[in-house]
């Protein structure tokens, strides 16, 4: 991706002309730079610089009498779904990025690409070649909030044909390598699995940074060797500002010995320059995460204050955009004690993040082809591994072929109504189009109703990006205090015939329901079914607990009726063999 085509070139454009241009501009190239009739080829050491060279040259820089073209280069049988946006409002929400996005089709995969610019740049994947040709022609040039969106292809490797089976020597020494690792079970040849990688996330003052790294990385090197931690420090991130994140990748044990190894640094250089003020220790964490974090009444945040001799404080939601989709953890004490509260706090955060992967994983087979890029729940942070995100943890492609309709009854705050549907209803008819689902507020029942039933049709992937914008927007809208998860009750219908299949013989359906999902699953006692011989089952949670639970639940339905098909099928013929 980082390979730029520049074009308009005068035919006595020379190659040390380009070079001289790259310079003075600061951009670094490699001495491959390939020149041809009226063009030339550029390889850039990584995708920022390429950003930066688009941004800096294209249509702004005149060579020998012409201004030359810049953009990325994109053989035709290579440009397909991929699309790269640049020029975008940096405090945009990605609620209204995802539905401007989705006015040209389907929305695989929305990456944000980490930059020296001040506006935001996403990598976006379509679901077809299609789709992509029309947003890249409608939202080239389109003008938002005084902001002139720039399109470009992007590579899709996905539509490289094949390259041929090759066989050397090494290739079969490295398979055999690997063939012979240990740790494989039963004797099997297949890879080990991987465990998923959490960075700790730390945010430190710039003028720390230069004793961090040390003289020619010195201090850097034996942070890394020692902790056995791999050790960013995001140096250009956010140019000029008074702080930098550090991202350290390591098991749990290693992250820790990293950050206390930064404490001590930070806190030694604070000696030696005399700063008086106390060193806090910042953590960076996802917004997605940051409520389980805190806990039911802040309960987990006093708790962890308590045990480990600190206070605790974290950024508001306010500071939320889609350029920061992280909080900073602020922890106060002395240094020991802080570290002691990195390890609790690190720990409540992997937990809520496993327990995101697992719901996610859990939905792949229900849910083919699900996005949470795209849902806008967890948009990508800067080099946090999110669930949606994660070392490309995108489900596979999938057309479905009659997808069901499902109807969901969600309960919101009366009071949050009017956020929900939007000015002039345009809240609401977005999400909807972004959904692709049916969204309708029942009127209320009476004046001093405190809820509000929310009904949703659609197909199930329909439903999780309905219902997770809603849960998304009560907490974006303060209708749920910092400290507080946003726990909704949602109703689904169940024909009465599997009401008892969801209770299980004593109850042990449901308990094992609500022990696998978190979420509390009532089934209502003494219902009279409706017109539709249904009745419904009452469920209340946060977000992936309610989803895990309402697939669960219609699990049981498909099998209640499969069985039902096969014993209505099966009827004639055990009459006929009598």
């Amino acid at each position: 991706m980082n390979k730029l085509y520049v074009g308009n070139l005068s035919p006595s454009v020379t190659v040390e002309d380009l070079k001289q241009l790259f310079g003075e501009r600061k951009l670094p190239v490699t001495d491959q730079v390939l020149l041809k009739s009226g063009y030339a080829f550029v390889d850039f050491p990584d995708q920022n610089w390429a950003i930066k060279a688009i941004e800096t040259l294209s249509g702004k820089v005149e060579l020998h009498g012409k201004v030359i073209e810049v953009d990325y280069s994109v053989p035709k049988k290579l440009r397909s779904r991929k699309i790269q946006i640049r020029n975008i409002p940096p405090h945009l929400q990605w609620e209204v990025l995802d539905s401007l996005l989705a006015q040209y089709g389907t929305v695989e995969n929305v990456e944000q690409v980490n930059t020296d610019t001040e506006t935001a740049v996403v990598n976006v994947t379509y679901s077809t070649k299609e789709e992509a040709k029309i947003a890249v022609e409608k939202l080239t040039g389109q003008t938002f909030e005084d902001y002139s969106f720039k399109v470009s292809y992007i590579l899709d490797m996905d539509a490289a044909p094949p390259l041929p089976a090759t066989r050397n020597r090494r290739s079969e020494r490295t398979s055999r390598e690997q063939d012979s690792q240990p740790g494989t079970s039963g004797g099997s040849l297949g890879p080990r699995q991987k465990q998923q990688d959490f960075p700790l996330r730390m945010l430190v003052s710039t003028q720390f940074v230069g004793a961090i790294i040390g003289k020619e990385g010195l201090t850097i090197k034996n942070i890394t060797k020692q902790t056995q931690s791999k050790v960013d420090i995001h140096r250009k991130e956010n140019t000029g500002a008074a702080e930098k994140p550090i991202s350290i990748h390591s098991t749990p044990e290693g992250c820790s010995a990293a950050c206390r190894m930064i404490m001590d640094i930070m806190q030694k250089e604070a000696d030696d320059t005399k700063v008086t003020e106390d060193i806090p220790l910042k953590i960076l964490a996802h917004n997605s995460l940051v409520g389980r974090l805190i806990g039911k009444e802040g309960r987990n945040l006093k708790k962890i204050e308590e045990e480990t001799e600190t206070k605790i404080t974290i950024s508001s939601l306010q500071d939320l955009t889609i350029y920061n989709p992280e909080r900073t953890i602020i922890v106060k004490g002395s240094i020991e004690a802080c570290c002691r509260a990195e390890v609790e706090i690190m720990r409540k955060l992997r937990e809520a993040y496993e327990n995101d992967i697992a719901a996610i994983n859990q939905q792949t087979n229900l849910i083919p082809g699900l996005s949470l890029s795209a849902l806008g729940i967890f948009p990508p942070a800067n080099g946090l591994p999110v669930p949606a995100m994660m070392n490309g943890l995108f489900l596979p492609p999938y057309k479905p072929q009659a997808p069901e309709q499902e109807v969901v009854y969600l309960f919101i705050p009366t009071q949050a109504v009017g956020a929900i549907i939007g000015k002039k209803g345009q809240h609401i008819k977005q999400l909807a189009r972004f959904a692709g689902a049916s969204i309708k507020i029942a009127p209320a029942e009476s004046p001093d109703v405190t809820q509000r039933m929310v009904i949703i049709t659609g197909p199930p992937e329909a439903q999780f990006k309905a219902q997770g914008r809603i849960f998304g927007k009560l907490k974006e809208e303060n209708f749920f205090s910092a400290k507080e998860e946003v726990k909704l009750e949602t109703h689904i219908k169940v024909p009465s015939s599997a009401a008892g299949r969801v209770i299980g013989k004593g109850g042990k359906t449901v308990n094992e329901l609500q022990n696998l999902t978190s979420a509390e699953v009532i089934v209502p006692r003494d219902q009279t079914p409706d017109e539709n011989d249904e009745v419904f089952v009452k469920i209340s949670g946060h977000f992936f607990a309610s989803q895990t639970a309402q697939r669960k639940i219609r699990e049981i339905i498909q099998q209640v009726k499969q069985q039902e098909q096969k014993h209505q099928q099966g009827a004639p013929v055990t009459h006929q063999s009598k």
